[in-house]
């Protein structure tokens, strides 16, 4: 089977695709080098074909195959499958709809926390996976007939997977709780990466702030520099020397230097004299603007009652047949113990009827639990 290199033969396609009530899709990608994942590879498949698209063709417009992902007619069906999405967002702003995917599928229907592709597709596809060609260059051409095979793979079980899946949700009247999840992998503000957040990945290294303040400013200022150069942000700055400057707030290229993280002569570049202006606006930021550290004042809660609180989630989730990951997360359980109000997606939706009214029933006095025939069980009081 030829890759699809023309527009117009992506057109006739996506033009059979879209007939169809479902596509399966999943992409193959590079990211080592730059900030944005660079697109190698497409792969489409309906009930009765399998596409593979070739987007570094030259010429290739991939309008067809956005206006595919966009249908509403038509349920696109993924694996774990924020990357890929991530990736047209990048390319357009495009976010598949109507969604399904079939990792969070698995885990609504009790098949564990981030279920892999392989595990699905042996188990309900009855097939097996050759990963060989995973972790190959899919950027070089040709492509060779092992990584074309793999391609094909990733989507034509993926049909088996989506139905059988399906099929479960549809009997144990879930159907609803896998919608919820799709809506926040198709909301924009999934993959919109703004400059002004990215502190927020290295927040939890930080104690005082002071320290808050300037890795805004740095985090800020490196993950600009990422994007406006198209290269991963440790090509940039270090997540360890952002945290030395951070901690040591050098306000000129000499105080710059004699960090051992911060490579020899870097003080004397553009960079050096943008990073010592970034520490300067950290340190004039108004400390009353902050939000606040997050170790040092979250709100107080009782470790015993985090702990029967996993108890009973492990207790819930072995009774419902739901992996507990997608209930609820130790951060959830911290801020129930702290605040019956908690803003949390464990007391909202249909958590809160599975899990949270339980929690705050075990949190208040109003459910026991007991062991009986070897398991744990809740009991009224």
């Amino acid at each position: 089977m030829p890759l699809i290199n023309t527009t117009s033969d992506l057109a006739a396609a996506c033009e059979r695709l879209a007939r169809h009530a479902f596509v399966t899709f999943d992409t193959e990608f590079m990211r080592e080098t730059t900030y944005y994942p660079k697109l190698c590879l497409i792969q489409l498949a309906s009930p009765e074909e399998v596409a593979l698209v070739d987007p570094l063709a030259p010429g290739l417009d991939l309008a067809p195959f956005l206006d595919l992902m966009r249908d509403p007619a038509v349920v696109k069906v993924v694996h774990s499958g924020r990357q890929d999405l991530e990736i047209l967002w990048n390319i357009d702003k495009c976010i598949p709809a109507p969604l399904f995917d079939s990792q969070v599928a698995a885990m609504v229907c009790g098949y564990g926390d981030s279920v892999s592709y392989e595990q699905l597709a042996h188990d309900l596809a009855h097939a097996r996976i050759d990963k060989s060609s995973r972790f190959t260059d899919w950027s070089k051409r040709p492509l060779s007939e092992a990584q074309l095979t793999y391609a094909r793979s990733d989507v034509t079980h993926l049909r088996q997977i989506y139905l059988e899946l399906a099929k479960k949700l549809e009997q144990s009247g879930r159907t609803h709780w896998l919608q919820n999840e799709m809506e926040v992998l198709t909301s924009p503000a999934t993959y919109a990466a703004h400059p002004e957040d990215a502190w927020r990945r290295l927040v939890g290294r930080v104690r005082k702030p002071r320290e808050l303040a300037v890795l805004m400013e740095l985090a800020a200022w490196r993950e600009r520099e990422a994007q406006s150069r198209d290269v991963p942000r440790s090509r940039v700055l270090k997540d360890d020397a952002v945290m030395d400057v951070v901690s040591a707030a050098p306000r000129t290229p000499e105080a710059l230097a004699h960090l051992r993280s911060i490579p020899s002569g870097f003080e004397r570049s553009r960079a050096g004299a943008e990073i010592v202006a970034a520490v300067e606006r950290g340190l004039e930021r108004d400390p009353k603007t902050l939000p606040p550290v997050t170790r040092g004042h979250r709100r107080p809660f009782n470790q015993s009652t985090v702990d029967l609180l996993k108890v009973l989630l492990k207790m819930v989730c072995e009774q419902e047949n739901v992996a507990a990951k997608i209930v609820a997360t130790v951060d959830d359980l911290e801020a129930i113990a702290a605040d019956d109000d908690a803003d949390v997606p464990a007391l909202h939706g249909w958590r809160r009827e599975l899990f949270g009214e339980r929690a705050l029933g075990l949190k208040h006095g109003r459910l026991a639990l007991a062991v009986e025939n070897g398991r744990v069980t809740g009991v009224p009081r």
